[in-house]
């Protein structure tokens, strides 16, 4: 468990951040590899397949996320404030939440698969592939759910090298089963979606078994589980609304991924490529946004509300340095990474022209990353929820639609970083208006 009420800002933020960053780093890496492995072994049909689930998926799971968001913050104002049995109840709370949510999540995704495809078009060549990975990922969700429980209650009590240690294991074990069941069973896609819930059950499963042993706070059973209403209207309260923000806004890339699917396979295959290196590409810039939600809840815990402004500052800095890196190094070689997945060159051109044109933008995510982790830290939710969804609805998906229409699927590239700057600009003035103060659960 780590204390940020003490200490330097700036060390603090990066020697929390760096197992997170490092454990995110082989989160993404496996999901690469996953495409790869499909890309290479199975065909663009495959990687498009693939591509066009994860929307329907993350939809299905952002507004659990969005409770286990809130629950961290929750865990780390209360430690913060030292109430170890409200951290305790909080964890139990959590849990069976998660336990319920799972079971109807997972039943919904297995019995519409198919009715959510035909609605977004899906090129009829990519449908078997597309509902075979759904379904069995989704049958599997619990695990999925365990584990990232575990990680945001961990991260609320400072600790963020355990889910990492975990996750590098979970890794290997993915892509070791990757290989096995596509190279050498020749299960194709169906392979590659139990590699993925294989190494989930395992990272879940040893992760209690450790847990259980080595840590005091978060020892889980069954017969000593206790629910806590209050506590749970709390989490309710600072995570529904990410909760809410991130499900608005998984059905509005389901949209976007609809209007993808009607430029047909290559696009759809390119977009899937391109999205890895991308959601690769601005990880830490993301990972940075949550390692501040945890050290301004703390510190707002404790009243101290000085060092969750020079939090703010320094994850601030961190991430538009990184940004500027990054984006130079994706301009550069960005069809050469495209190249990894796929050797069709119609495919790598398409996806080449959407990192170059996100990419150049990274700058403008920054801001609005850490300024969102800074107002979740200090359960200031609603207001970025209602300035991501309306940058969404209002501008990105009209424009989605409208410059597709003039210049293609280029016109959809083009709408991402216009919705980010319209979403960094409302958090922006939001942040100095100063109406955040005074959201915590500590008063």
């Amino acid at each position: 468990m780590k204390d940020f009420t003490k200490g330097k800002e700036a060390g603090l933020l990066l020697k929390f951040s760096l197992p997170l960053i490092l454990g995110n780093f082989f989160e993404n890496l496996y999901n690469i590899v996953d495409s790869i492995i499909v890309g290479n072994f199975l065909g663009k049909e495959a990687l498009g397949a693939v591509g066009a689930s994860f929307p329907i998926i993350f939809a299905l799971i952002s507004l659990v996320i969005g409770i286990g968001s809130g629950a961290s913050t929750v865990v780390s104002q209360y430690f913060g404030a030292n109430q170890t049995e409200n951290v305790r109840r909080t964890i139990d709370t959590v849990f069976i939440f998660f336990f319920i949510v799972s079971i109807i999540i997972s039943a919904i995704g297995i019995i519409f698969s198919n009715d959510i495809f035909s609605l977004l078009k899906l090129p009829e060549e990519m449908m078997s592939d597309a509902n075979n990975y759904l379904r069995i990922y989704m049958g599997g969700i619990f695990f999925f759910f365990g584990f990232s429980g575990l990680s945001s209650i961990l991260r609320g009590l400072g600790d963020s090298k355990t889910p990492f240690y975990f996750m590098i294991a979970s890794t290997i074990v993915n892509i070791f089963l990757d290989l096995l069941f596509v190279m050498v069973f020749h299960w194709g896609i169906k392979g590659v979606a139990w590699a993925t819930v294989l190494s989930e059950i395992a990272l879940f499963v040893t992760g209690v078994i450790y847990l259980n042993i080595k840590h005091p706070l978060i020892k889980l059973s069954l017969r000593k589980y206790i629910f806590d209403s209050s506590i749970f209207k709390s989490c309710i309260r600072i995570g529904l609304p990410t909760g809410i923000q991130q499900f608005l806004v998984a059905i509005g890339m389901m949209t976007i991924m609809g209007i993808i699917n009607s430029f047909g396979t290559n696009a759809v295959a390119a977009y899937t490529a391109a999205m890895r290196i991308d959601s690769f590409a601005k990880m830490p810039a993301m990972t940075f946004s949550s390692a501040l939600s945890s050290f301004v809840g703390q510190n707002l815990g404790a009243f101290r509300e000085d060092r969750a402004k020079n939090g703010l500052k320094f994850t601030l800095i961190f991430s538009l340095v990184y940004s500027a890196v990054i984006s130079t190094i994706i301009i550069l070689f960005g069809g050469f990474l495209v190249h990894f997945f796929t050797s069709d060159q119609a495919v790598i051109e398409i996806g080449q022209k959407y990192l170059v044109i996100v990419s150049s933008f990274y700058l403008l995510l920054s801001v609005m990353f850490t300024l969102i982790g800074f107002l979740r830290g200090a359960g200031a939710t609603l207001i970025p929820m209602l300035v991501t969804i309306a940058s969404l609805y209002f501008l990105r998906i009209p424009a989605a639609l409208f410059l597709s229409g003039k210049i293609g699927v280029d016109g959809v590239w083009w709408s991402f970083p216009l919705g980010w700057l319209a979403a960094a600009v409302f958090l922006v003035i939001y942040y100095f208006s100063g109406k955040w103060k005074g959201k915590t659960v500590i008063t």
